[in-house]
């Protein structure tokens, strides 16, 4: 929230609201302020709303913002989607509401200030249907359609002219100088004709100027037209060597083109093609769909923190430490089985990746051919001379086709050896396998016959382990070998920097020296420029408490200013009324007399007068009949205890008479009274 409002704050600061707010006074400003903002914004987008909302009703300005919005296109937020809720917080100047508005169009005012412009001509007006049966309504609305589209089109082309690159400006520029152009030479013809009236038999030789200048124009025409033909000749040329070469490539392939090796050729070129289609593009398929769903995952997830990214660091770590656990678990567990197998393993893996990087590049080889092609083809379909394909380039570009048709073939070649060589050792393994599981289940029976079960696992454990064990020592020695040389090379290397150094040494104090020298030169100019800077700020610090003060008057004069106009407009209006009041009391019409304000509250005193009489009697009355009232009114009070006494007594000795009797009520029923 508070970028936000740094951004609305640096927003308005800017061309060309210059509010001059900061944060604080930002989120200090009434209502009314920050709607005559949102006002002031929505009105450089629209100029129409370009009014002071103290002079409009708030229906009426909440109405105008938004219908703007709407045309606009702006959503509020999620918890302002009930639209009474955004109007109540429009209507109010809720800072809920208005600061999510304001960010909003800030964001783009160039793209709304255009949209805003757009709407008022693409704006379609809804005509019920049963109006459109009307003819001259039907065909009114069918203009007004097309002028619709029509706009579209001469916008579209006003934007490419504006984005071509091309500025009023220039142009002006250049129609001017083309016009001044063809004024000098409009006189430099005009001097010519009156130099040449003088000659004799001038018209002849007009003529024979004019006849000279078709015979060049001809003769430019004959040479562009011999060139064509030339292009064409050298182009027909072409496609006759490339025939050639064709025809002679054809004659090459077919020369050993039996039965037996089209049918091997197209066999190897079906298993490379199923190779591509089932093994090495659908693993790439699926590489590119998890690398799509990992990179949506992380942009669907939210911003990290460095809290997060150390506890995720902390986690691979974690991982780490468990994948070399493992990893150490499986070596000491390691099948001796496994460990011989490990050979073939490698082969076959060294082979696989072969295989995949000759497929690698065999589809490299094969997007270079197509993209050749195409440029081949796109070049060869093009007429005019000027971008006619050279004679050297198309021998280049032959002899470069050659050599990647000779390294295609090389490479399919080597790819079916591969690719053989991998059957023949996939196969190898195979029968290997089953070999040693039939000699391991023999040996392990024969182990049990003589009573030794395991001993070969065991024998085989510890020609592994010592086998290891040389391994480390060997590293350990050439470890300490290498070590050494590296101590000599090092002290050799040190020796000879040394040598290398001692120039420079001596070079370095001098220039230590000068550095001394220069940084004491340094701390004396930073010492005055500090000083001259110190004094320049104090000036700066004055002139803008000087520039305070003397804003803080221009707005007290501003504020006294509006408040002695206000004051003028209010005394002129009553100068006006009391005017208007004067010419209605010396008119000599009854009726206009009447209207006046004098007679008016003149008549409402005389009403108030006999109303105030007519109360002060009432008052007089109560005041004179207030004791007899009070007397009248606490004897009828006593009476009705008294008679409130009466009939209690009654009904108690009622009560007392009917004990034990049966008493029939008025309903019909028997109630007997204890």
């Amino acid at each position: 929230m508070s970028e936000q409002l740094k951004f609305i704050v640096d927003q308005l600061n800017r061309e060309p609201f210059k509010k001059n707010l900061n944060l604080i006074t930002f989120d200090s400003l009434e209502p009314m302020q920050l709607l005559q903002i949102l006002n002031d914004v929505l009105a450089e987008i629209d100029p129409k709303h370009a009014i002071d909302i103290r002079e409009e009703m708030p229906e009426q300005t909440t109405k105008r913002m938004c219908a703007l919005l709407g045309m606009l296109k702006y959503k509020p937020p999620g918890d302002l989607s009930d639209v009474s809720r955004f109007r109540q917080g429009l209507v109010t100047g809720g800072k809920s509401v208005v600061h999510p508005i304001l960010f909003w169009l800030l964001q783009k005012v160039p793209e709304l200030k255009k949209r805003s412009y757009l709407a008022r001509f693409l704006f379609k007006m809804e005509i019920p249907a049963e109006f459109l049966q009307d003819d001259v309504i039907n065909d009114t609305y069918h203009q007004y359609e097309e002028l619709v589209e029509a706009f579209k089109t001469y916008h579209k082309e006003c934007e490419q002219l504006r984005t071509s690159g091309f500025s009023t400006a220039e142009i002006r520029r250049d129609i001017s100088a083309m016009e001044e152009e063809k004024d000098q030479l409009i006189k430099r013809v005009d001097r010519l004709k009156k130099r040449v009236e003088s000659v004799s038999n001038h018209q002849k030789m007009l003529d024979q100027a004019r006849l000279l200048r078709v015979e060049k124009e001809r003769e430019e025409a004959l040479a562009h037209q011999k060139q064509e033909q030339k292009n064409q000749l050298f182009q027909a040329e072409q496609r006759l060597h490339r025939s050639q070469q064709q025809l002679k490539d054809m004659r090459q392939a077919s020369a050993d083109a039996s039965p037996e090796n089209l049918m091997k050729r197209l066999e190897e070129e079906v298993k490379i093609n199923s190779y591509m289609v089932f093994e090495k593009l659908p693993k790439e398929l699926d590489s590119m769909r998890r690398s799509v769903q990992y990179l949506q995952k992380v942009a669907s997830e939210p911003a990290m923190g460095q809290s997060d990214v150390q506890e995720m660091e902390d986690k691979i770590k974690d991982a780490e430490s468990q994948i070399s656990q493992l990893i150490e678990k499986r070596m000491m567990r390691n099948d001796p089985m496994d460990d011989k197998l490990t050979l073939y393993r490698q082969q076959a893996s060294i082979i696989l990746r072969k295989k995949e990087a000759k497929a690698e590049e065999l589809q490299e080889a094969r997007e270079e051919l197509s993209n050749l092609e195409k440029e081949l083809n796109q070049r060869g379909g093009q007429g005019d001379g000027e971008g006619m394909v050279k004679r050297e380039e198309i021998q280049r570009m032959v002899a470069r086709l050659r050599n990647k048709a000779t390294q295609y073939k090389r490479r399919q070649k080597e790819m079916a050896e591969l690719q053989s060589e991998h059957g023949i050792l996939q196969r190898t393994e195979d029968i290997l396998t089953q070999q040693h599981e039939n000699i391991q289940k023999k040996l392990e029976k024969l182990e049990a016959e003589r009573g030794i079960a395991g001993y070969s696992n065991t024998q085989e454990e510890l020609e592994r382990v010592s086998a290891i064990k040389s391994e480390l020592d060997e590293k350990k020695g050439g470890t300490l070998d290498n070590m050494s040389e590296m101590v000599k090379k090092f002290n050799s290397l040190i020796a000879q920097k040394k040598e290398a150094l001692s120039p420079l040494i001596k070079e370095l104090r001098s220039l230590r020296e000068e550095c001394h020298n220069v940084s004491q030169e340094y701390e004396e100019k930073k010492a005055l420029y500090e000083r001259t800077a110190a004094g320049h700020e104090s000036n700066r610090s004055k002139l803008e408490q000087d520039v305070k003060v003397l804003k803080e008057e221009t707005a007290q004069d501003e504020n006294q200013y509006h408040y002695l106009n206000s004051q003028s407009q209010i005394v002129e209006m009553q100068l006006r009324r009391a005017a208007d009041e004067m010419k209605a009391y010396v008119s000599s019409d009854p009726q206009e007399r009447k209207k006046t304000v004098r007679d008016m509250y003149l008549k409402n005193i005389a009403e108030q007068e006999l109303l105030g009489k007519k109360l002060r009697e009432k008052q007089k009355t109560v005041r004179e009949n207030h004791g007899h009232n009070m007397e009248q009114m606490k004897m009828w009070k006593d009476l009705d205890l008294l008679i409130e006494c009466k009939k209690q007594c009654f009904v108690k000795a009622q009560n007392q008479a009917s004990i034990g009797k049966v008493i029939q009520e008025e309903g019909g029923g028997d109630r007997l009274v204890l």
